[in-house]
């Protein structure tokens, strides 16, 4: 008797694959964005008077754009390491809260999990922040973080061998990141579609903005935090009054549920 044909399920390996390109379909817009920085790193760093071969080691290592542009400036200086170590920290104390919402549980594999740690810059943050409403598998993750990587340390060192062949400004390419999170930014209203959310991160901006323009990031960050925390505790205890669920935190009837 012959039975019913079993239906070939892909293999593992074309499963990773097609998660990857998945990732790299992500990625790519962020990439593209990242690039005239990297290539301006890259110019900085050989006029700095530093070799171009610290270039991909700068950027593979460190994968911190603004510290890394303020390390080329320690570096030739010949900083103390006490100093580079506080300016490290004051610059990238943001990755604190980035930490809180990041889909670290996400990636499987101890290894993995570090090279996560490691490579959470701004773009892959803001490029996993769907992770967990989309179902993004540990290879996608990965693969964003690591294409991100790859391309940043690639127009890095591009920057550092063309730098005589690119021109010291030009106009509009600084805004290429900016647009870039404009449009996450578009996209993630989109996605949860929360007022109060938008209003709360808008409003923590401008205040930051005006009363600690210096370290605008961190301070928005903690109001936006404090503010979030506030609307938990008060949901929660609302549907505890009621004897029902709280509901997540700012987010309004009709949004997207997962």
């Amino acid at each position: 008797m012959i039975g019913a044909a079993t239906p070939v399920q892909p293999s593992t390996a074309a499963s990773k694959w097609q998660q990857i390109r998945l990732g790299a379909k992500n990625v790519l817009p962020a990439s593209v964005a990242v690039m005239p920085l990297g290539l301006a790193l890259g110019v900085l760093l050989v006029r700095s008077g530093l070799p171009w071969w610290s270039a991909p080691l700068l950027a593979g290592l460190v994968l911190a754009g603004s510290l890394e542009f303020l390390l080329i400036g320690l570096l030739a200086a010949v900083a103390p390491l006490s100093h580079i170590a506080l300016t490290s920290l004051l610059v990238n104390f943001r990755h604190v809260f980035y930490a809180i919402s990041f889909p670290l549980h996400r990636v499987r594999g101890k290894g993995a999990k570090i090279y996560s740690m490691f490579a959470l810059t701004d773009e892959a943050y803001a490029l996993t922040l769907q992770a967990e409403r989309n179902n993004y598998s540990s290879t996608r993750i990965l693969a964003i973080q690591g294409l991100l990587h790859a391309s940043w340390t690639t127009s890095v060192l591009a920057g550092a061998l063309l730098g005589s062949l690119i021109p010291e400004s030009i106009k509009g390419l600084e805004f290429a990141v900016t647009a870039l999170f404009a449009v996450l930014a578009i996209e993630a209203f989109k996605a949860y579609r929360s007022i109060p959310l938008s209003g709360l991160a808008l409003i923590s901006a401008v205040v930051a903005s005006w009363i600690a323009p210096q370290s605008m990031m961190v301070v928005a960050m903690a109001m936006f935090l404090a503010g979030l925390a506030v609307a938990y505790l008060l949901r929660r205890r609302t549907g505890a009054g009621d004897g029902e669920p709280a509901a997540a935190p700012l987010q309004e009837e009709g949004s997207n549920a997962r």
